[in-house]
C-alpha cells in the first residue's frame, strides 16, 4: 500500500507560480510511475503531467506544456509540480497519483494510488 500526501497549494494571482509536492510512503517509490491530475468544479478529473520511475521520461497535457514542470526525487520519495504563468483556468484541486507498473500514462484508470488533493486557486 502506498499513501500519497500533497502539499503546496494555495491562492496565487494570475501570472504567478506555485510548487506542489507529493510525499509518498512505501519502499518501492522508485518503481512507480507518478503523475499529477486536476479537477475543477463541475468538470472531470484531467491529466496534467506524468514522470517515469527514473525521471528520464515526462509527459504533459497540452494546456500546461511549457508552463509546468514535473520532477521527482526518489531518495526522498517525493514528486513535484512546478507551475508558472498560472491563469484562472488552472484553478482546481490537484491530485498526485502513482501506478505500480511504471507507466507515464495520462489515463486515470491506470493509476493505483491517489492522494487527497490540494487546492490551487488563481485569482484574476
Amino acid at each position: 500500500q502506498v499513501q500519497l500526501v500533497e502539499s503546496g497549494g494555495g491562492l496565487v494571482q494570475a501570472g504567478g507560480s506555485l510548487r506542489l509536492s507529493c510525499a509518498a510512503s512505501g519502499r518501492t517509490f522508485s518503481n512507480y510511475g507518478m503523475a499529477w491530475f486536476r479537477q475543477a468544479p463541475g468538470k472531470e478529473r484531467e491529466f496534467v503531467a506524468a514522470i517515469s520511475p527514473n525521471g528520464a521520461s515526462t509527459s504533459y497535457a497540452d494546456s500546461v506544456k511549457g508552463r509546468f514542470t514535473i520532477s521527482r526525487d526518489n531518495a526522498k520519495s517525493t514528486v513535484h509540480l512546478q507551475m508558472s504563468s498560472l491563469g484562472t483556468e488552472d484553478t482546481a484541486v490537484y491530485y498526485c497519483a502513482a501506478n505500480r507498473v511504471g507507466w507515464t500514462s495520462s489515463l486515470t484508470r491506470t493509476y493505483d494510488y491517489w492522494g487527497q488533493g490540494t487546492q490551487v486557486t488563481v485569482s484574476p
